[in-house]
């Protein structure tokens, strides 16, 4: 019977351990009312306790609200509009603890992606410990956290928290501790193609040393090489201001990424440039 009542009692102790305290429940509630309209939220009030239930499901383990989460309930069930009667000035501030150039990279890849092209910096700042990027646009949406979150995702980035400051401003911040960018990734004797294209090409060389380009007659292709490391720094440029149709690279040892271009425009390559690695690196 005392080992019963052990048991017992233990069981409990850590079922209330997982659960959140009144303070989380109030955290996801304050969250709530940040993403939607005081108005929407008062009306609404009875409904989101019913849609919010169990609450803990809108925690992550280390104790904060997964507002990714609250902001998919919420447009399920109709409460978060993102879209306006006509065409608004939009800003949305991204913010990470992340290296800047690869932030911006990620981010720009990622915004053209779900079809964002035309928006300008408007501002942008580094401290210690963060990187902010704000940039402004005219939609006739807020950009959707949802989408952007699961384009991030191809990048192995996450967005933690979103902050409405109000319907046009928007504030996202970024976890992009296993970042990477989503490109093709070069293998050891495997040809890989690069495409006409009106956009320089990114690959990943991470796995090889050498890389061969062969590039057809038709082509007038003035090379322009870029090499960057694992957070995107620049490590070297190579300019080559001759026509060439067979090129050999060499990758140095914190080469991660390559950019491959031309030094006057790319409609210089008309036909596909043909890579062939070798040399896989060792582990």
């Amino acid at each position: 019977m005392v080992k019963f009542f052990l048991f017992f009692a233990l069981f409990f102790s850590f079922s209330y351990a997982d659960k959140p305290t009144t303070v989380d429940q109030e955290l996801l509630i304050k969250k709530i009312k940040n993403l939607i309209n005081p108005s929407t939220f008062t009306k609404d009030r009875a409904y989101i306790d019913v849609i919010f239930s169990p609450k803990e499901d809108y925690f992550r383990s280390d104790g904060s609200v997964n507002a990714i989460k609250v902001i998919q309930t919420l447009k399920d069930n109709g409460i978060l509009n993102l879209f306006f009667k006509k065409p608004r000035d939009i800003n949305v501030t991204f913010k990470t603890a992340g290296e800047p150039q690869f932030f911006v990279k990620i981010m720009s890849d990622s915004l053209q992606n779900i079809g964002y092209y035309k928006y300008v910096t408007s501002e942008s700042k580094l401290s210690e410990s963060e990187f902010s990027w704000k940039i402004s646009l005219t939609s006739e949406y807020a950009a959707d956290p949802i989408i952007l979150n699961q384009e991030l995702k191809k990048s192995k980035c996450e967005i933690v928290d979103v902050i409405r400051e109000n319907e046009t401003d928007w504030v996202y911040v970024i976890d992009m501790k296993n970042a990477k960018l989503d490109v093709s990734v070069l293998e050891d004797a495997k040809e890989f193609r690069l495409k006409r294209s009106l956009y320089s090409y990114w690959i990943d060389v991470s796995k090889i040393n050498n890389i061969h380009i062969s590039s057809s007659a038709r082509n007038d292709w003035y090379p322009y090489i870029a090499y960057y490391d694992k957070s995107l720094r620049l490590l070297k440029v190579t300019k080559i201001d001759t026509k060439k149709t067979n090129l050999t690279l060499e990758m140095g040892n914190n080469t991660h990424y390559i950019k491959i271009s031309d030094i006057y425009t790319l409609k210089n390559i008309k036909d596909d440039l043909v890579l062939m690695p070798s040399a896989k690196k060792s582990d």
